[in-house]
């Protein structure tokens, strides 16, 4: 009896992810079409192994099991085997995911399901251990079994796996559908979504429900906005508080700047160790925001040190960012980032115990025998406590952090999922605009430039009028996802605020018109997930809920409202309107998880102020407006009239630079200082 034979099929992939399975020996495909039509040839089931690089469990899982050559000879016997990165093939994950959340009431990494040959899906689940344990089967046992029900059962299996995709098909349709869509918009609603979202909050810790805690920057966003539409202190306080917790704790990294993908604890402590793109982009964005309302040199500081992290750590020479860095190294999650305090005395020496206070470092550790720094009182009380000069304090600390950096580089690096995707990028594009608006450090602006300069030209597939959603090794591949053209939209947006450049709102019209076309459902208003020529999926989804990145939908809503105003497009604004207040009823009742949504619509409800500022001094006048928080605002600027843009048109004045503040493009008289602007927004807003 010979030898079995692996014909593993990932080694010519450019996933990260789907290379460190490339050596199994299970007989693993990407999802293609030969992989789809091996399965309906050979009237096998199709498994579907779902993950990411950064994904702790996912390791776990192909070490005990994807590794081992019996357990691969039953997967091989029995199934057609298709391992997906869920950051490569969003719309995959979103379908199976749902259907396995459907079939079991929770989800998550790695995501193992079966289908039929046809594709459709009857039994799912998580993570399987090698042997029976935590009240699960073991991985050989859940397949032999399904393998025996496929055989057996086969017509209730079909049954099964049709009714299912049945209600995948209705579920998000009729959730917009009875969202109450006649139900008309009221300030009133805000106070009650704030209400809602103020009953799970930490009043002591921050965030939001106990643990693990995930950052919810969408939720926090909302919050700020609350606070600067109603006047709100409770907001403004725990949105503060909750970014105040998430900066002293663990969850950032205190050495070498930059976010953890969730806390497993109420305090903040202790993090998942992976650092995701999306996850820092978001915090950059809602940090930004934060210091533009208080000026709290904290949330500079964080920004500042989040951006080197990323520069140093995530970023492509040709301007892209990588996806993210996984949170184990030499097979142990966290060890990169953990320490002794006998490491840390023999680094820094006499300055040692002055950085373990502050650290909380001690001898027995505060995680499985080791170090995660935290900070427990701001520098301000601990140099007071102390006798100590804050700016001294402050100086020696960042000496010490630098030291230990240097050290900490030298160590087996965690893995680097070096993958760029354009929907993250562009988040994290918008992020660099966010800082330059809120700080003015030119460096953020040029950072933005750059990143957006090859999204341009290395994402668009030009021969087929559309944009691919990743990029590696020279190449795009896999068609772009509403998410990614939502994004880039923004950041297009966003970019044209901090230079005044109109060739970025020329890019985000044409593609909106992309979108429109491609994307959208002519019944609803609302956009599907996938693009109209994607023939390889169960279906075409329209995601409506946020998930660890802001629901596409909602963000072109706001795209379309924002740029029907600077194009005179009456049908975009319409068309966002139709999107956003349908969805009242939903975000009520469940706020965190509309959180963009419910910007969305307190921006919509409470309209757009249109800011013009034009003349030749108006680079000198744009960053100081730039740095106030009005999220609600437009901002349009040039040296002199530009006919194409109705609130550029005929406003200039010669050797003047005024300031117009519009609505409708009604606008009250000119100013020439940014004091005088915000005191005239102050006024409307009070009205």
């Amino acid at each position: 009896m010979g030898l079995p034979v692996h014909v593993n099929h990932l080694i010519h992939e450019t996933s990260p992810y789907l290379l460190q399975h490339a050596h199994n020996p299970v007989n693993w495909y990407p999802w293609n079409e030969a992989a789809l039509l091996k399965a309906k040839q050979e009237n096998k089931p199709i498994l579907v192994s779902i993950g990411y690089a950064a994904c702790h469990w996912c390791h776990v899982m192909e070490r005990e099991s994807f590794e081992d050559e019996a357990t691969a000879a039953l997967m091989n016997e029995h199934f057609v085997n298709i391992k997906v990165d869920r950051e490569e093939r969003p719309d995959i994950d979103n379908i199976y995911m749902t259907a396995v959340q459907t079939m079991t009431g929770s989800g998550g990494w790695p995501l193992n399901v079966f289908l039929t040959p046809e594709g459709k899906p009857f039994y799912g689940g998580t993570y399987f251990p090698a042997k029976p344990a935590f009240n699960l089967p073991s991985w050989q046992q859940v397949i032999r079994e399904v393998a025996h029900v496929f055989e057996h059962k086969r017509e209730e299996i079909e049954l099964q796996a049709e009714s299912l995709t049945e209600r995948l098909k209705q579920s998000a349709f009729l959730s917009v559908r009875s969202a109450g869509a006649d139900e008309p918009l009221t300030g009133e609603q805000f106070v009650k979504i704030f209400e809602q979202i103020m009953s799970s909050a930490d009043r002591q810790e921050g965030g939001f429900g106990r643990a693990p805690k995930f950052p919810q920057t969408l939720t926090i966003r909302f919050l700020l906005r609350h606070h600067w539409y109603s006047g709100n202190e409770d907001a403004l306080r725990q949105a503060l508080l909750s970014l105040d917790k998430m900066i002293s704790g663990g969850l950032y990294d205190q050495v070498g700047g930059g976010f953890a993908r969730y806390a497993t604890d109420r305090d903040w402590l202790v993090p998942h160790f992976e650092k995701m793109l999306y996850d820092n982009a978001l915090l950059i964005i809602v940090l930004s925001e934060a210091y533009q309302i208080t000026k709290q040199p904290l949330y500079a500081e964080t920004v500042q040190y989040t951006m080197d992290f990323i520069e140093r750590e995530l970023m492509d020479a040709e301007g892209g960012f990588y996806s993210s860095l996984d949170a184990d190294s030499e097979g142990e999650e966290g060890k990169y980032y953990v320490w002794g305090k006998e490491e840390i005395e023999a680094i820094l020496q006499e300055e040692a115990p002055l950085f373990c206070k502050f650290y909380g470092v001690t001898d027995e550790g505060n995680w499985e025998g080791h170090n995660i720094l935290n900070v427990s009182q701001p520098p301000e009380k601990f140099a007071g406590q102390y006798g100590l000069e804050v700016e001294t304090l402050k100086k020696t600390l960042k000496n010490c952090r630098g030291r230990l950096l240097e050290i900490r580089e030298k160590r087996i690096r965690p893995s680097l999922d070096d993958k760029i995707l354009l929907n993250w990028n562009a988040l994290m594009n918008e992020a660099c605009s966010s800082a330059f608006a809120a700080f003015g450090d030119e460096r953020y602006k040029k950072l933005a430039q750059k990143n957006m300069a090859f999204l341009l030209s290395r994402f668009e597939d030009k021969k087929n009028e559309a944009w691919f959603h990743t990029y590696k090794a020279g190449q795009g591949r896999h068609p772009a996802f509403l998410d990614d053209y939502a994004f880039l939209i923004r950041a297009l947006i966003g970019l044209q605020e901090i230079t005044g450049d109109p060739h970025y709102l020329a890019e985000a019209r044409r593609v909106t018109q992309q979108v429109i076309n491609d994307f959208g459902d002519a019944e609803t208003g609302l956009f599907f997930y996938s693009h109209r020529d994607q023939t390889d999926v169960l279906l075409r989804t329209k995601e409506i809920y946020d998930g660890a990145t802001p629901s596409g939908n909602a963000i072109m809503a706001w795209n379309l409202y924002y740029l029907s105003i600077v194009f005179d497009e009456p049908r975009w604004r319409e068309r966002a309107v139709n999107m956003a207040l349908p969805l009242g009823g939903l975000t009520g009742k469940y706020p965190t998880s509309f959180g963009m949504w419910i910007s969305v619509l307190y921006d919509i409800f409470s309209d757009f102020y249109e800011i013009a500022v034009v003349g030749e001094r108006y680079r000198d006048m744009v960053p100081g407006i730039l740095s106030r928080y009005v999220p609600n605002k437009i901002i349009q600027s040039a040296a002199g009239d530009q006919p194409r843009f109705p609130l550029l048109a005929n406003r200039y004045v010669k050797d003047k630079t005024f300031i117009y503040l519009c609505r409708h493009y009604s606008c009250l008289m000119p100013v020439e200082k940014v004091a005088e602007l915000m005191q005239l927004i102050d006024r409307e807003r009070k009205r």
